[in-house]
């Protein structure tokens, strides 16, 4: 699989990635088994990134990855986590449990370092304390040895624009903001390079929105959203192709974003998405779709403190 570079931090992420929070039963009940060879697949496939959270499953999506990880070699992939967000609403991102959620990840996947950590969803904290606490203990891990680059990832680009102005970072993680329906993703690509900050995609269906699949009852969209979608969907089926599938390889394509994560614990699932990315995207077909959805273009939906967001940015 093609890879490209992270800034300049010397790792190469594949184009595609693997998101490790279905595997953690964050969306649905899961075959463990089935699951666990998804991670497997994954790496067969070409996929050497693999991205989690404490958050997901509170802690399985961790624990899962460990009953795989510890016999693959380690340099032959590039492994990310995220601290600070625990449940719901159970947000830490005091300097003390930096240090023991690092502690605690390593422990439940059984490695020695890790590649990349995340502050997550820092939208719902006040930024000061992630500039003047979280990101400055991080360094220090990196310093020990157990992390190797730090970086942040939510929702509202209005957040990720002032940490990126704030403070020194060496990676960001956006999500549901490079798609064929938003791409306000684009924005930071050269703020990111004058400030040689990584950047990664996350999310390219949008949380099922450019799928055809029922949307889950927590998705933000609105009516008219969801109608627009369904518009882009059907105008796929009726072209003999599927809007996931085009979906994927618009998000996947964009060679100023490093890689695009998703997931699945469905292991055909995530064989299926390699298979679609190794086919020709059909830019007639983009196209058309851009055009449907031209109504709810860069629409977003309000996440985390008042203060850290803005939808209309």
């Amino acid at each position: 699989m093609e890879k490209r570079p992270l800034a300049d931090t010397g790792l190469d992420l594949s184009i595609l990635s693997f998101g490790a929070s279905s595997i953690g039963a964050e969306f649905r009940q899961i075959d463990v088994p089935e699951a666990l060879r998804c991670v497997n697949v994954a790496l067969d496939r070409g996929m050497n990134y693999i991205d989690t959270a404490a958050y997901y499953g509170r802690g399985m999506s961790e624990v899962m990855l460990g009953q795989v990880l510890p016999g693959i070699p380690r340099d032959s992939y590039v492994l990310s986590t995220k601290l600070g967000r625990y449940a719901p609403q159970h947000f830490d991102f005091s300097a003390r449990r930096v240090a023991e959620s690092i502690d605690i990840s390593l422990e439940r996947m059984r490695l020695d370092h890790l590649d990349i950590v995340f502050c997550h969803d820092i939208e719902f904290v006040k930024l000061d304390q992630i500039v003047d606490e979280t990101l400055p203990a991080l360094r220090k891990e990196v310093e020990k040895g157990k992390v190797r680059f730090i970086g942040v990832s939510g929702y509202p680009m209005k957040m990720l624009r002032e940490m990126l102005s704030r403070t020194d970072l060496d990676v960001i993680l956006s999500y549901n903001h490079y798609t064929l329906q938003n791409d306000m993703l684009l924005s930071l690509v050269e703020p990111c390079r004058e400030k040689n900050v990584g950047l990664i995609n996350a999310a390219p269906f949008s949380a099922r929105l450019l799928t055809g699949a029922p949307l889950p009852e927590w998705h933000k969209s609105t009516p008219e959203v969801r109608e627009v979608a369904a518009k882009a969907v059907k105008y796929c089926e009726e072209h003999g192709s599927d809007i996931a599938k085009l979906a994927l390889q618009y998000s996947v394509a964009h060679p100023d974003l490093t890689s695009c994560v998703t997931g699945s614990a469905n292991p055909e699932r995530v064989a299926q998405w390699c298979d679609w990315i190794d086919e020709p995207m059909d830019e007639q077909l983009v196209a058309g779709v851009k055009e449907i959805l031209k109504p709810i273009h860069n629409w977003a939906y309000p996440e985390g403190l008042p203060e850290n967001d803005d939808p209309r940015e």
